[in-house]
């Protein structure tokens, strides 16, 4: 038996980091990728929405928002409908407290959360990195923009996902080119102090994510974050 997943590259920031998701198609597919444990995904059951884990907060100060919180902003009754599949729901929800270290030996917190639907995943994670969106802005590919998303710097641009086959019997796995990931960086105050909070959103096919989808998210869940200050 062969499982397919997407799991789209860490690209923009190291503090800007892009998504490094896990997608299943066909069977669930445990995994650990960057820093930090990943959270146990919690799966729906009866046909009722994914709820999120509560485990691994105590890795994180408690300055920094935790995976539990991303998770519980993220993982709303609506999501669908923002997403424009208003007849699906959550499927799997998990989060991580990770930790990134740069090539100095400086740590960066890096919590993130995930939710999974049957067409769309999505991914929203903070960075405490002191870099500024519109700094950051600068060491994005060509094809990004930079926005303005509910009076603070944004950046949206896409990441190349990876798409990996796990055979279930033989124990390997492949690697090859998959789909697009859209993500959408912004910037937590709106003086752009520093630190910021990222969406990213990608599909279970080879269909490009919607954009006005990403920022309807965005224009909703982020407001609701722990650390989204008024100014």
């Amino acid at each position: 038996m062969v499982d397919d997943s997407v799991e789209p590259e860490r690209g923009m920031r190291a503090g800007a980091q892009a998504v490094a998701a896990v997608v299943v198609v066909g069977g669930m597919v445990g995994g650990m990728w960057g820093l930090g444990g990943v959270l146990p995904k919690t799966s729906a059951q009866d046909g009722k929405p994914a709820t999120c884990s509560a485990s691994a907060d105590n890795t994180l100060p408690a300055k920094y928002v935790s995976p539990t919180k991303l998770c519980a902003a993220l993982n709303r009754a609506d999501l669908p409908v923002l997403l424009g599949t208003p007849d699906e729901h959550a499927e799997s929800a998990s989060g991580s407290s990770g930790w990134m270290t740069l090539a100095g030996g400086t740590k960066i917190a890096s919590p993130e959360a995930d939710v999974d639907l049957r067409t769309y995943s999505v991914r929203l994670s903070a960075s405490y990195d002191d870099i500024p969106v519109a700094e950051a802005a600068r060491y994005v590919d060509s094809s990004s923009q930079v926005k303005t998303v509910l009076g603070r710097p944004a950046v949206l641009y896409s990441d190349r996902t990876i798409a990996i086959s796990f055979n279930l019997g033989g124990g390997k796995a492949s690697t090859g080119p998959g789909g697009v990931a859209r993500s959408l960086l912004v910037s937590m105050s709106a003086k752009d102090r520093g630190d910021s909070f990222e969406i990213s959103i990608w599909r279970q096919d080879d269909v490009p994510p919607d954009d006005e989808a990403l920022f309807r998210i965005a224009e909703e869940v982020l407001p609701t974050v722990p650390g989204w200050t008024a100014g």
